[in-house]
């Protein structure tokens, strides 16, 4: 199964369009909040999206979960859980909610790690990224033993790719 992630992209409608005509056949597309598009835009069509600190319409949902192949996955903006400073109240609420993989933006960093068996995964931004130079977005392969992330740049280059084995 691939999951394309995405974040952050302020307004910016012609690069969410972009990133997802890269993979047409991803089977899960996932916007993390801030896209201050309406929630009904074309750009965000068929995407699992939440709101964000900057979203104005409020037809957007706090948090989503779903389950693509048995994983479950919980996405979040992140604003809500204190992202900028520690993973440990997002953390405890994809406990709860029992998710394989907590899906977030918000800091604009990109980012992914394994904690006590969740994969935490910020996709970076597709508009003003932080603490690199790449607009970047994610692509997660799920697999029954792995996750494999990659990370990639607006102009669909390779930024950087992670394997971690599912627990």
């Amino acid at each position: 199964m691939q999951m394309l992630v995405m974040s952050d992209t302020h307004r910016d409608s012609g690069v969410i369009d972009k990133v997802r005509g890269y993979y047409p056949n991803a089977d899960v597309l996932v916007h993390c909040g801030d896209s201050e598009l309406a929630f009904s835009h074309p750009a965000l069509e068929g995407m699992q999206k939440v709101e964000g600190n900057c979203d104005f319409d409020r037809a957007f949902p706090e948090e989503a979960v779903f389950e693509v192949g048995g994983t479950k996955i919980f996405v979040t903006h992140g604003h809500l859980f204190n992202v900028k400073m520690s993973l440990t109240s997002l953390n405890y609420r994809a406990r709860e909610l029992g998710a394989q993989i907590a899906c977030f933006g918000h800091s604009h960093f990109l980012g992914a790690e394994m904690i006590g068996g969740i994969l935490f995964l910020n996709p970076g931004s597709l508009l003003m990224p932080r603490g690199r130079k790449e607009k970047s977005f994610a692509l997660v392969d799920i697999t029954d033993d792995y996750f494999q992330v990659d990370f990639l740049t607006d102009a669909n280059d390779l930024i950087s790719t992670h394997q971690f084995a599912r627990q």
